[in-house]
C-alpha cells in the first residue's frame, strides 16, 4: 500500500524477493564477474556471471543434480557437502573459461555463519578462483565432508533406525549409508578433480610464475 506522494513502488524482482538492486548496483560496479548462488528446497546451482547492458552472460555453471548424474552422487542434492561439491565444479569450469577472479552474490539469502551458499563458496576457493571473502563464514572441513550427517546417522541407528530409514531414505534408496558420506563425498570430489585435473595444473603452473615474478 502507498506511503505518501513520494512512495516507490519497488521493482517487480524486489516485490518477489528475488533481486536486492542496491546490493547488484554495487557488484556490478566492481567490474568483476559474480560467483552466484541460489539454492532451492531441493537444489543448489552456481553460476559465474559478467554483467551486460544487454543482460548477464553466464561464463559457467553447475547445479546440484550433476553431481547425481554425472559423478554418482548418492547422498542429498542440498545439504553442505552437495554444496561445496557445485560450487567446486562451477569454479573448474570458470577457471577453464579463463575466469580467475570473482565476487560472491549470494542473492537474499541470510549471510549465516557456516550457510550452504558460503560452503560453495569454500568448494570455489578451493578450485583456486579467487574471491574476496571472510575466512570466519566458511564452514568447518567436518561439515564439508559430510562428518555432521555421519554422527547423526550413527545416532539414529543406534536409537531409532525407523526414524534413520524415513530421515535418509534417498541415500538408503541409492545404496549408501548415511555414516559412509565422508568416505563418499571424497569419491565424488576426486572424480570432479580429475575430470578438471589440466585446468587445475594450468592454475597451479600461473600461480607459481606469479610467485615467482613477485620474487
Amino acid at each position: 500500500m502507498a506511503r505518501g506522494p513520494r512512495y516507490k513502488v519497488p521493482r517487480r524482482r524486489r516485490r518477489e524477493g528475488k533481486t536486492n538492486y542496491y546490493k547488484r548496483y554495487r557488484m556490478i560496479l566492481s567490474g568483476k564477474p559474480r560467483f552466484v548462488v541460489r539454492k532451492t528446497n531441493k537444489y543448489i546451482w552456481v553460476q559465474v556471471v559478467i554483467a551486460n547492458p544487454k543482460g548477464d552472460i553466464t561464463v559457467a555453471a553447475a547445479h546440484s543434480r550433476e553431481l547425481v548424474k554425472r559423478y554418482g552422487w548418492k547422498a542429498g542434492t542440498k545439504n553442505v557437502p552437495a554444496a561445496y561439491l557445485t560450487g567446486l565444479l562451477a569454479a573448474l569450469r570458470a577457471l577453464k573459461e579463463g575466469i580467475t577472479h570473482a565476487i560472491i552474490d549470494i542473492g537474499l539469502h541470510r549471510p549465516t555463519k557456516g550457510a550452504r551458499v558460503f560452503a560453495a563458496l569454500k568448494g570455489a576457493l578451493d578450485a583456486g578462483l579467487e574471491i574476496p571473502h571472510s575466512p570466519e563464514i566458511l564452514p568447518s572441513e567436518d561439515r564439508i565432508r559430510g562428518e555432521h550427517i555421519a554422527r547423526y546417522a550413527e545416532l539414529l541407528e543406534s536409537q531409532n533406525p525407523e526414524l534413520l530409514k524415513r530421515r535418509f531414505s534417498v541415500y538408503l534408496a541409492n545404496g549408501l549409508h548415511p555414516k559412509d558420506l565422508p568416505k563418499h563425498f571424497e569419491e565424488v570430489k576426486q572424480k570432479i578433480l580429475e575430470d578438471y585435473r589440466e585446468v587445475l595444473e594450468k592454475v597451479k603452473a600461473a600461480k607459481a610464475v606469479q610467485g615467482v615474478s613477485a620474487g
